[in-house]
């Protein structure tokens, strides 16, 4: 028997959960909260097999009650079930442990399979985060190809500032910032420079 504990802020997933779940057999729902420092409590003392958990949860977010839960449990399971297709609450979740993460947009074979999957051990990501960890791999192997002076000198051009003005920031000619601004789109296979701006802003040169 697989022992699960569901979290999330909304009665109607938690429901919904639940009757996804409930003609398995071997899934046994042994707790359920609606809020973080709960879900961490439940977790503690139930000590699940699987936690299956949102992202955005009151007063402890999904990446947060991962990380608390394996600090407690280091044998239980974590799998993320959220709205959020963003690159960067995907890798947060993989850093703190969590086995598995799918969208609440896709279907429920998919989620019954990434039950399967993460309560045997093995990860588990729906085909469209898959993507968007493809991408983000991507463009790190494209920042990778720049030299930190190409990295610079891109930060720069997102900010508005023109050559003449790059050239005076980083103490170089306007011709070598021109061989930069080249080489930086031949690099990234770009030819303007709203396309940089906008490769710039989707991966965090700018600052906060």
């Amino acid at each position: 028997m697989t022992r699960i504990t569901i979290v999330d802020r909304y009665d109607i997933v938690r429901d919904g959960l639940r009757s996804i779940m409930g003609d398995e057999p071997n899934w046994e729902i042994v707790a359920e909260a609606a809020d973080g420092r709960e879900a961490v409590r439940q977790a503690a003392k139930e000590k699940p097999d699987l936690l299956i958990t949102g992202y955005s949860v009151p007063l402890i977010n999904g990446v947060e009650i991962t990380r608390q839960v394996l600090r407690r449990c280091p044998e239980s399971k974590v799998l993320l079930f959220t709205q959020h297709e963003d690159e960067a609450v995907i890798k947060e979740a993989l850093r703190a442990g969590a086995l598995g993460y799918v969208l609440k947009s896709e279907s429920n074979l998919i989620l019954r399979n990434a039950i399967t999957s993460v309560c045997t051990g093995r990860p588990f990501f729906s085909a469209i985060v898959h993507r968007l960890l493809l991408q983000s791999f991507l463009a790190e192997e494209e920042q990778q190809v720049l030299t930190p002076r190409e990295k610079s000198v891109l930060q720069l051009i997102a900010e508005g500032h023109t050559t003449k003005r790059i050239a005076s920031i980083l103490g170089v000619s306007t011709k070598t910032i021109e061989t930069h601004r080249a080489a930086t789109y031949k690099k990234l296979q770009m030819n303007s420079t709203a396309a940089l701006v906008r490769y710039a802003v989707r991966n965090n040169f700018l600052p906060a």
